[in-house]
């Protein structure tokens, strides 16, 4: 068994409790957590697991990397601290650890992330002899492994699109919805997650991945952004109230150009109320799906839907996230110690899971 640490315990860090509990190949030894009042409460518990793991959560991660544990998933926010999440990651990486993260955005392609974000990692590879996989939480799958499986079916590839299209009144994370990304804010504020070049920074990535396994060169990359306010007032269940009149809705398009036409795009649509922009593309039912557009002959879409913590499928869409990153593990530590990108890593078969949860 592959003692598994899973460092934090949000939307991301809860699913991945619950991924590496199921995991045949995966033991869980511990669990790393901020909040001090988490500390000392059962894994299972902080999961939403209706059973005890074990796995009393702890705040000491000195102590934890002293056990030298073969795994870590790295699910702490890397949004407003990048340079702690580097610091944590690369601290896991020299104690030998395989981690597995979607919270350096950068390095979902490492061939084109910048040398002090690069560099850092490469050198604590080499103390360590640990290993690295960045795969995105929104999810990773959706913009690159998903679109490029599924352009292997098309006879001619004119053009693919990747969306992201969300209700985010399920998503319980009030500071990333209210401040990162601008929802029931005025219209004029200056949203971190939409300022210029940031998207490029977080999807970039994505885009110069799927070029790379397209054999394309990429003019440049380009960014959309257009926001729309909420015609009425509106309660969610999880944040509260949004106010007539500031921003309900966001849509943007990172843009990979290829002989001046944009032939890679990664698109959000994002709302806060599904009252919101109905012009705007909707997903086909409950609260948000990830999609794949092959334009081309034949023309392809695939529409993905998942649910999880009962039906909510932004939580859902964090479960599958964390399934990817979490089921790479096993292999990662069969590998030669590296960083490894989504071309690297395999998606397999699901061996040994079917029928455990009904265990």
């Amino acid at each position: 068994m592959i003692a598994t640490v899973v460092w934090g315990t949000g939307n991301v860090g809860r699913a991945a409790i619950r991924a590496v509990d199921a995991h045949p190949a995966l033991k869980l030894t511990a669990v790393v957590v901020h909040n001090p009042e988490k500390a000392g409460r059962d894994a299972g518990d902080l999961a939403g697991i209706e059973q005890k793991l074990g796995v009393a959560a702890t705040n000491d991660i000195d102590a934890v990397l002293a056990t030298s544990p073969r795994a870590v998933v790295y699910a702490a926010s890397g949004d407003i601290r990048p340079d702690d999440a580097l610091a944590d990651i690369t601290k896991a990486i020299r104690a030998g650890a395989v981690v597995v993260t979607p919270s350096l955005y950068a390095l979902y392609d490492p061939r084109s992330a910048p040398p002090e974000l690069r560099e850092p990692v490469l050198a604590a590879i080499k103390e360590g002899g640990g290993s690295l996989f960045v795969s995105g939480v929104d999810p990773g799958w959706g913009n690159d492994i998903l679109p490029l499986l599924v352009s292997g079916l098309g006879h001619t590839i004119d053009a693919v699109r990747c969306q992201e299209i969300f209700d985010y009144s399920t998503y319980d994370q009030p500071d990333a919805v209210r401040w990162l990304i601008g929802f029931g804010q005025p219209l004029d504020y200056q949203a971190p997650m939409l300022m210029p070049t940031v998207p490029t920074m977080v999807w970039g990535g994505q885009v110069r991945l799927m070029a790379r396994a397209f054999g394309v060169e990429l003019d440049e990359i380009r960014e959309t952004v257009d926001r729309r306010a909420l015609d009425e007032t509106v309660t969610t269940r999880t944040m509260g109230e949004f106010e007539k009149g500031t921003q309900g809705a966001i849509r943007f398009e990172v843009q990979g150009i290829v002989d001046g036409e944009p032939l890679i795009v990664i698109e959000h649509v994002t709302r806060i109320h599904s009252s919101c922009a109905t012009d705007w593309p909707m997903p086909p039912s409950g609260d948000g799906t990830h999609k794949v557009i092959i334009e081309g002959r034949p023309r392809i879409e695939v529409s993905v839907e998942s649910a999880d913590e009962g039906e909510n499928r932004s939580a859902g869409g964090n479960a599958t996230a964390v399934g990817r990153i979490v089921n790479a593990i096993d292999w990662l530590t069969e590998a030669e110690p590296g960083l490894y990108d989504a071309l690297d890593v395999p998606l397999r078969p699901a061996a040994g899971k079917l029928g455990r949860s009904r265990s």
